[in-house]
């Protein structure tokens, strides 16, 4: 099956390893009920969104308890994706994370590329492509001055400068 950019997609979210919290994030339109299959607390279908809620991961097939987890709903359109958006916050580790992963993916979502939630923002219009740059130099950034740069980049600096350069240009060359 080819990838659409309508498919509910998740990955990990935070780097991959033993730590005190990983992040697995689903987006697009069946996020709340992929998370709703594999998750047992508040109706999450029912929670107001931007909203972080205490519950558990229960294997829907052996009824296992999977990890005690908050999950974080944030509804569309105003997410990084402009899509219904779940982040599952679990206990660090590589078993429990993608024991996790594993079942968000058998409920319903897949696999998302490398970049595909910052490339759904710009798709969405959230971003620009300025923007989205800024994401990845945001990411890599070792200096303070350069994380500064990407920052202003991802606020909008430099698709401001161009948006009122291409306008003085304009101005010149219309009569």
């Amino acid at each position: 099956m080819a990838n659409s950019e309508n498919d509910t997609i998740a990955a990990i979210s935070t780097p991959v390893g033993e730590g005190g919290i990983s992040i697995i994030r689903i987006s697009g339109e069946d996020a709340l009920p992929v998370a709703e299959k594999i998750y047992k607390g508040k109706d999450l279908a029912k929670v107001a969104s931007h909203t972080i809620n205490y519950g558990h991961i229960i294997d829907p097939d052996s009824h296992e308890e999977v990890d005690e987890v908050m999950v974080s709903v944030m509804r569309a359109p105003h997410t990084y994706t402009c899509e219904d958006v779940v982040e599952i916050n679990c206990h660090g580790g590589l078993l429990a994370t993608n024991r996790i992963l594993q079942l968000v993916l058998s409920y319903g979502a897949r696999m998302a590329e490398p970049g595909e939630f910052t490339k759904r923002a710009f798709l969405n219009g959230r971003i620009d492509l300025s923007q989205s740059e800024a994401v990845m130099d945001l990411i890599r950034a070792k200096t303070d001055k350069s994380m500064k740069v990407a920052l202003n980049q991802l606020d909008g600096d430099l698709s401001r400068l161009i948006r009122h350069l291409r306008k003085d240009i304009l101005d010149v060359l219309a009569p």
